[in-house]
């Protein structure tokens, strides 16, 4: 139950006040209605809950709002003294029905001898306005104070500028002026406005974009007035106006020239009539004074009574003839008849036909419709896909730009790659060497030491041979120990060697999947 219904309740049940007003909406919103909170107490304010609004939040007293809601006029009181002999008392209590206009007699009836609430009053305005508000389309909802002075009827106009202003009405309406704010579909711009332009319309099925084109350039309209979109024609602010007034205009000069064609004809026909009538007169006028001259003549006279003689004996002669008129009307009227049933079977027949046509219509209708959706689909995909197509040329372009210094780079370290296997070939030469220099110097190694064992033996007699033997020995050692030295250096160089070798190789094998990844995600 909202505030005004538990106002309204708390209103009509006996000893309530305040603070039973405030229980029932902490029992009925405190904790279980978001915007709904009981507030802080502060010094100076008193605030019995608080609301959470769009724009802030607001704190109410409800001291004395029970008492201020009750109406204490009652409906028989104002009829009263709406029947008062005093002008100013009766039209100051003057009755709902009179002030509306005398519409109360088909209304509903009220409750007798209940007072209303100044919040159900509230609430049925507040009911009313949404109503109004539901019945139309709007598309936003300001609300604009008339005038300061509160009276009705008059309108500050300065006021409401200034408040369009600071809303963004006018700046709304400027932007949507230098937009295109109108918008028809092409289906119901031809087949309203193609009156305007007819001999500009080629003859046949038309598509709805063409003819919307071929008729606004024959209206030539500004071509930034409007806009060809994929299933719609846009336009400016006032263009669809003019279009209905030039409409406007050309419906009433059709209308114009038809009704002039058939007041033409019901004068022609009447003309005619006269001029019959004309004649008609000349003729009688004519015989009757024939007639004045010859109804005292003998023979005149001889020849009237001859006369209806004259016919007898041709009656039979006019009987057989109609007699065979009438049998010749007779077999007309039964082909007639035939001819008319064969007809009738043939309209029953051709309004099935008609039906099944109207109804393939309608369904082709729907399907055009559903086609028209679909090409507008496909158009916006395919729009889609060359965009998409030309992000992937360009990025193909870039592939093909990477390859072609993928391959300089492959190129340039194969050639590394070369060089690097020439010096390590020199190096395992080198190395050869050095070992059969190794060997060699082994094989001198041990001659040597076999001559220290001479000489080791000799060593009593010849001490200054001992001594250089000894000083070679050690220079021998020497080139050895530098030998080996330079044996590991170049051993180390091979493995580094061997190292970046086998790096280059993994970094080639690596470019090459990378190539043939990229070269298949685009084709």
């Amino acid at each position: 139950m909202g505030l005004m219904s538990t106002l309204e309740e708390e209103c009509i049940v006996p000893k309530a006040n305040d603070d039973t007003f405030k229980e029932k909406l902490y029992q009925a919103h405190l904790g279980k209605t978001p915007c709904f909170t009981k507030p802080k107490p502060v010094k100076g304010r008193e605030a019995h809950f608080e609301l959470k609004h769009y724009a802030g939040t607001v704190h109410y007293s409800i001291t004395g709002w029970l008492e201020k809601n009750k109406d204490p006029i009652n409906d028989c009181i104002v009829n009263l003294f709406s029947e008062s002999k005093q002008a100013l008392v009766a039209f100051l209590f003057k009755k709902p029905e009179e002030a509306a206009g005398g519409k109360g007699g088909g209304g509903k009836k009220k409750k007798g001898g209940a007072f209303q609430t100044i919040s159900s009053a509230h609430r049925e305005s507040l009911n009313k306005l949404m109503i109004n508000l539901h019945s139309t389309s709007p598309h936003f909802i300001r609300c604009i104070i008339p005038n300061e002075l509160k009276q009705s009827g008059y309108i500050d106009a300065a006021l409401v500028l200034n408040q369009l202003q600071c809303n963004g009405v006018l700046e709304g309406i400027r932007i949507c002026r230098k937009g295109f704010p109108n918008r028809i579909i092409y289906s119901e711009f031809k087949q309203r406005y193609t009156i305007l332009a007819p001999n500009a319309v080629p003859s046949g099925f038309v598509d709805g974009k063409i003819v919307a084109d071929k008729v606004l350039a024959a209206l030539n309209l500004d071509a930034n007035e409007y806009r060809l979109g994929n299933t719609k024609v846009f336009f400016k602010a006032g263009v669809l106006g003019q279009l209905e007034d030039l409409r406007d205009d050309a419906l009433t000069k059709i209308i114009c020239r038809f009704q002039a064609f058939i007041r033409g004809y019901l004068m022609r026909k009447n003309y005619k009539k006269l001029q019959d009538q004309r004649v008609a007169l000349s003729v009688i006028q004519r015989n009757i004074r024939k007639w004045l001259l010859l109804r005292n003549w003998q023979w005149w006279k001889l020849y009237l009574r001859v006369k209806p003689l004259l016919n007898i004996a041709r009656a039979e002669d006019e009987m057989k003839k109609k007699e065979e008129e009438w049998a010749k009307t007779k077999e007309d009227l039964t082909k007639l008849q035939q001819r008319f049933k064969e007809l009738e079977e043939q309209n029953v027949d051709l309004t099935r036909a008609k039906n099944d046509l109207v109804l393939e219509l309608a369904t082709f209708e729907d399907q055009s419709s559903e086609a028209d959706e679909k090409m507008a689909a496909l158009i916006t995909q395919k729009a889609e896909m060359e965009s998409q197509l030309k992000e992937l040329e360009d990025r193909l372009m870039d592939e093909e730009d990477a390859v072609s210094d993928l391959e300089g780079i492959k190129k340039k370290l194969g050639d590394e790659c070369s060089n690097l296997r020439k010096d390590v070939e020199d190096l395992e030469q080198a190395l050869a060497k050095a070992d059969q220099e190794k060997q060699n110097r082994d094989q001198q190694i041990a001659t040597l030491q076999g001559e220290a064992q001479q000489l080791d033996q000799q060593i009593a007699k010849v001490t200054k041979e001992k001594k250089a033997a000894e000083e070679a020995n050690k220079k021998l050692t020497e080139d050895l120990q530098a030998e080996e030295d330079k044996v590991n250096h170049l051993n180390k160089l091979k493995q580094k060697l061997e190292a970046n070798l086998d790096e280059v190789s993994e970094l080639i094998n690596t470019h090459s999947h990378v190539l043939l990844n990229s070269v298949q995600c685009v084709q």
